[in-house]
């Protein structure tokens, strides 16, 4: 009978207009819902970070696929093809939904989106105008430029595909990252925004523009209805505290943890700890200033979710755990070293909203530290098998070298379930940045709702970054994997990387390392070089000063004689041997080296019949201390006539 039931009703299913089964299924399969809304409020709903969601996110890069460092330089791998006089960027199959835009080099030419197939784009704009805030709805701080670079939040989505086409003889970096959405009924962009998504828009960016985040910000959804535990205790050396425990399923929405300016320093022994259910290996173990974005001993990071408000550090990723929770505080004994009490203050925000283990994961973090790492391979971020997706990562990079940052040339490369999903186009463009060591671009720190450079400093040859991912968090079924390149190809560069990466999933980390003394101590350089670009100047006595295309330095002229002071900012204090480089030529003037008014060289010409460098020349022996930082140049002009022209500034530190 049941055979038989069978045979008649795949017969009606062959009548059904298209004659076959499969036309059948596809007209009885039900999409899942989808919007241009709800894609918008994942920009701002922090307590859905813990839901497993489905559905792959790539990204379309300018990266050199050799292997090489030509990731836009040239523009050689910035397009698939030309079509007449344009440049096809890419080519996305749908359903999906572009998530982010990222650019150092935008132009004003035009670039255009094919969705679906059509001979005419939807969208046309001038490249500039994606981050520009002019053109709705790719409005600021969603869309806006900081740090070196240009980004773009505002989702893309499209039913079928969308070509991206620009309208330019060349196109220099750019990264395009994108979601598929299988089985989600996708409508495609439409340019036409309702009462309901302006306002939803118009939320996110209230969000993003808070500079003082609040957990109470994100007390929606799952992460509603949570009281406040508050403790006060002295932590000492040795000491390990829990200042937050529960016996039974719930959530934290966030916590926070203030012991003053204690935990800033180079020595980084307080170690923040945590744990869920019957795991058993930690869910977060790492040094409390790495987790909260400090960078090299200072307070840095101010993002949405994670950083430094004052004293107050806090963390607002909500951890949802099915039967046991623990935060506790572990302050190690530091050999040979005094070390003070600290009074800490903690507040934890909970709710009795058990984890649901079908839909979400839970959080953990990875800390690691890399002093040199083996030459040849990545350094890596995290290794995980199972299911998941990630959500962070927070990078402090030390060169070893007394040269220019060049280690933060590297590029960025993830895999999740056995494929190259994602490839960057260097260290700073992961973080939303560019244009290290250019004015008001990549030089200092600066920190933004997702993204930020935590330092940069050319003396110590140190530099960092953040970037959370929100809307488009990294989703795995059964591995991921997450690295960054030391150096500019081949990771050959000496270097010291100190990273914690954070993601959600069932089980914790399988490589867990254990901070140690030595992993816990700020590296601090013995030598350092200071950039004409990047000096701090203050002028005297008539000076004038033009700087030269790099690497050419800064030229000093004087009516009589003038003064140019730099500061010698970021070195730790100290004796020193300072040298310099400086042009020898025709027109050069004399010159001699102060330090305050003590004089460490001698009057001297740097006049010569024909142009060249001289190369560190030792001025003499200083010491530094926050009020004796500086060096000054003094030099006799002829009317503005003869000049001095002087680069590089070498630090090197005598042995105590």
């Amino acid at each position: 009978m049941k055979k038989c039931l069978s045979l008649l009703a795949l017969i009606g299913l062959l009548a059904l207009p298209g004659g076959n089964v499969a036309a059948a299924k596809k007209k009885t399969t039900r999409l899942k819902p989808y919007s241009w809304t709800s894609e918008v409020e994942l920009l701002k709903r922090v307590d859905l970070l813990p839901l497993y969601r489905d559905g792959m996110v790539e990204q379309v890069s300018s990266y050199d696929p050799t292997g090489g460092n030509e990731d836009g330089f040239a523009g050689k791998y910035s397009y698939i093809r030309k079509e007449g006089d344009k440049l096809v960027l890419a080519e996305l199959e749908g359903p999906g939904v572009i998530q982010r835009i990222w650019t150092p080099t935008p132009t004003d030419d035009m670039l255009e989106f094919y969705f679906d197939g059509e001979q005419t784009p939807r969208l046309r704009l001038r490249f500039s105008d994606l981050f520009s805030g002019k053109v709705y709805p790719f409005v600021k701080p969603v869309c806006a430029n900081e740090i070196g670079g240009y980004y773009c939040y505002v989702p893309i989505p499209y039913a079928k595909s969308c070509k991206i086409v620009f309208c330019g003889k060349k196109i220099m970096f750019h990264q395009f990252q994108y979601r598929s959405l299988p089985g989600y009924d996708v409508k495609t962009w439409t340019g036409e925004f309702t009462p309901g998504e302006r306002d939803m828009l118009a939320s996110v960016c209230r969000v993003w523009s808070e500079i003082s985040p609040a957990c109470t910000d994100y007390a929606v959804g799952q992460s509603e209805g949570a009281r406040l535990v508050e403790k006060r205790f002295t932590l000492l050396p040795g000491d390990e505290t829990v200042f937050f425990e529960q016996r039974k399923g719930g959530r934290i929405a966030g916590f926070e943890i203030d012991g003053g300016a204690s935990f800033e320093g180079f020595d980084r022994d307080v170690l923040l700890c945590a744990r869920w259910d019957d795991d058993t290996r930690p869910a977060i173990h790492a040094p409390l200033a790495d987790f909260f974005g400090y960078a090299y001993g200072k307070k840095a990071m101010r993002s949405m979710l994670i950083g430094c408000r004052g004293d107050v550090n806090y963390c607002y990723l909500p951890a949802p755990f099915d039967a046991r929770s623990e935060l506790k505080l572990r302050y190690v004994v530091r050999e040979g070293a005094r070390q003070n009490p600290i009074q800490v203050t903690t507040r934890v925000w909970v709710n009795d909203r058990a984890r649901d283990i079908r839909t979400e994961g839970r959080l953990y973090t990875a800390w690691r530290r890399e002093i040199n790492p083996a030459k040849g391979e990545y350094y890596k971020f995290l290794s995980k098998e199972g299911r998941g997706h990630y959500v962070g990562t927070v990078h402090q990079a030390q060169g070893f070298l007394a040269e220019m940052t060049g280690f933060f040339e590297g590029d960025d490369s993830t895999y999740m379930d056995g494929k190259m999903r994602l490839h960057g186009t260097g260290s700073e463009d992961y973080y939303n940045g560019g244009w290290y060591a250019m004015l008001d671009r990549w030089d200092r720190g600066v920190s933004l709702p997702l993204h930020g450079s935590l330092d940069y400093s050319l003396p110590m040859a140190r530099t960092g970054g953040y970037r959370f991912y929100m809307n488009d968090k990294l989703s795995f079924e059964r591995e991921f994997y997450m690295g960054i390149e030391h150096g500019p190809s081949g990771n050959e560069y000496p270097v010291d990387y100190t990273s914690v990466a954070f993601f959600y999933g069932e089980t914790p980390a399988t490589e867990c390392m254990e901070p140690t003394q030595r992993l816990r101590t700020v590296c601090i350089p013995d030598r350092h070089t200071f950039y004409p670009q990047a000096m701090r100047l203050s002028l005297g006595n008539n000076a004038q000063v033009r700087f030269g295309d790099f690497p050419r330095g800064m030229t000093v002229s004087s009516r009589g004689t003038g003064l140019v002071r730099v500061l010698l900012e970021d070195v730790p204090e100290g004796r020193y041997r300072i040298y310099f480089d400086y042009y020898a030529k025709p027109n050069g003037a004399e010159f001699s080296v102060w330090q305050r008014q003590g004089m460490l060289s001698d009057w001297r010409s740097s006049k010569a019949q024909t142009e060249k460098l001289v190369s560190r020349f030792y001025a003499g022996d200083i010491v530094l201390t926050p009020q004796t930082n500086s060096v000054s140049f003094q030099i006799r002009g002829n009317n503005y006539r003869s000049e001095f022209e002087f680069a590089n500034i070498y630090l090197e530190r005598i042995p105590e």
